[in-house]
């Protein structure tokens, strides 16, 4: 199936939701922020992200329901009219016009269950909250599943150098694949697409991991003795969020892990979407923990599996087996 007009509409989607948080970082997040713990910043972020995002697709596609990290339940409350007004000022520039009903509206229109049957949206309006208030790395994450598959995927990381070799260079990127279409790299501001493949590294001892800054969506202790047992002696690489997705997609890492902290814990498919089907058509592979492929047809969660194994495809059977061998000890 040819993906072109939801493909244009999920890259502005994303674009305009970049260009809201990018407001918000730069005008309320503050050093006071960080020392209170204040997370109001974020929140605006979140329901205005998720409007922005919502409003054009909801346009577009008025019948494919949205599976939606938020609602405006919070935002309806007599006691958070200020933070209401904040989004909603935050909003305006993105919202084409809405009026508060509207934007409060297609905030909720995230409430969809998702599941095996049909065409649904999923998007994580800010993903990594701690990397947006340290002004490091956070994603606006879109992806479209249909009948259960992901078949298109965007990925805005506002923060991400383009060049990963100049680290201190311009920064805002677009991550983009669609089924069978391939993954290219944009930047936030421009059209014109670079083709992105994985890395060609074809023994583990010479691949380097990226992980999640943050010990608790990861399990640092198991991945450092994954490591030890691949023979991976090149430090690993950490940032926040489903940029890391975009780092193994474009070569600039090899294997990306998130290891279960807890047995309980069930991963949300917005976290994961859109960054799998853009490693995916780079080249690479995606698996959980056990080898299984993450299963997005289960509801708002991935409910079969356990963890996230990614790699440039090459290394995939070798990273499992040795993910396998220390969690099973």
């Amino acid at each position: 199936m040819n993906y072109k007009n939801e493909r244009q509409v999920a890259i502005d989607a994303v674009r305009a939701a970049s260009r809201l948080c990018q407001r918000v970082q730069q005008t309320l997040v503050t050093e006071e922020t960080l020392t209170k713990k204040d997370r109001s910043p974020v929140t605006v972020a979140d329901f205005g992200s998720q409007a922005a995002a919502s409003l054009r697709l909801l346009a577009a596609f008025p019948d494919i329901p949205i599976v939606g990290e938020e609602d405006a339940g919070e935002l309806r409350q007599p006691e958070n009219t200020a933070l209401k007004q904040r989004v909603l000022e935050c909003a305006a520039p993105e919202a084409n016009g809405a009026s508060e009903d509207e934007i409060l509206n297609v905030i909720d229109k995230g409430n969809a269950e998702g599941g095996a049957k049909g065409r649904f949206w999923t998007i994580d309006p800010i993903d990594g909250t701690k990397g947006f208030l340290r002004a490091e790395q956070y994603a606006v994450a879109l992806a479209l599943i249909e009948d259960g598959e992901v078949v298109l995927g965007v990925l805005g990381c506002p923060n991400l150098p383009i060049d990963s070799k100049q680290p201190n260079g311009a920064k805002g990127c677009l991550f983009v694949a669609s089924k069978g279409g391939g993954a290219v790299q944009m930047r936030l501001d421009s059209d014109d697409e670079t083709p992105i493949k994985v890395s060609g590294v074809t023994e583990a001892n010479q691949a380097s991991f990226v992980e999640s800054v943050e010990s608790g969506h990861t399990s640092h202790g198991h991945a450092e003795q994954i490591a030890q047992r691949l023979g991976v002696t090149n430090p690993p690489v950490r940032m926040d969020s489903q940029c890391k997705y975009a780092a193994v997609a474009r070569g600039e890492a090899s294997i990306y892990l998130r290891l279960p902290t807890r047995a309980d814990y069930v991963e949300k498919i917005w976290d994961h979407a859109a960054g799998v089907i853009v490693i995916e058509e780079a080249g690479g592979a995606v698996t959980d923990v056990n080898g299984k492929p993450l299963e997005f047809s289960k509801g708002r969660g991935l409910e079969s599996n356990t963890g996230v194994v990614a790699t440039n495809g090459t290394l995939q059977d070798t990273v499992v087996d040795a993910v396998k061998a220390v969690l099973n000890q």
